[in-house]
């Protein structure tokens, strides 16, 4: 079964629920995605039974398709959309566009970052809705305060945007810099928590 068809397409809901249910009391389910609509375009969330392990801007890595086996390779090949599991991250991130969250309760599973990378994204983790932090700030944070470019690359490649905010890190000076789905994103999240009026 490749995850690029998973079985349930098609599927009524309450069958596609039993299957999930039964994957998973199997041991056959690490991973269980799920499509996320945001006015920022469309998302893949997906997560290990330790937490919220991806929230990909699906249309800017390729689409669903290829995240999806991305995660196959990377996490484990025993995955399968399943919408259930992720309500609660869907709903946090529902109520976060919509001005009503101003920050994330779910547990995260950092498998996909390790050592500098993973400080890095744990410091940024850190930064209240509404503030910043220059990315001179965050390596220093992490552990390593000559290393500014090498967070800058660890935020480039954070798994989980958004909900791990590296949109509320800028460059030196305020400039809003670079960001994995695109400046435009970066600068509506940060309109979103007040940042830009």
């Amino acid at each position: 079964m490749s995850p690029l068809t998973p079985p349930a397409d098609g599927l009524p809901p309450d069958l596609i629920d039993r299957l999930v249910a039964r994957a998973a009391s199997e041991g056959l389910l690490d991973v269980a995605y799920a499509r996320v609509d945001s006015p920022l375009g469309p998302l893949l969330a997906a997560r290990t039974p330790r937490g919220l392990a991806t929230l990909s801007y699906a249309d800017f890595r390729g689409g669903v398709d290829a995240v999806v086996e991305d995660l196959a390779t990377r996490l484990s090949p025993r995955i399968l959309e399943a919408p259930g599991r992720l309500d609660d991250v869907r709903r946090q991130l529902d109520e976060y566009f919509a001005g009503r969250r101003d920050r994330f309760d779910m547990p995260l599973d950092l498998v996909l970052v390790a050592g500098f990378r993973r400080r890095v994204l744990e410091a940024t983790a850190a930064i209240p809705f509404g503030e910043t932090r220059s990315y001179a700030e965050v390596a220093t944070a992490a552990g390593n305060a000559k290393a500014v470019r090498a967070a800058g690359t660890a935020l480039g490649h954070n798994p989980i945007p958004i909900v791990v905010p590296c949109h509320r890190v800028l460059r030196s000076g305020g400039a809003l810099g670079n960001y994995t789905g695109g400046v435009e994103k970066k600068e509506a999240l940060l309109r979103i928590e007040g940042v830009i009026l």
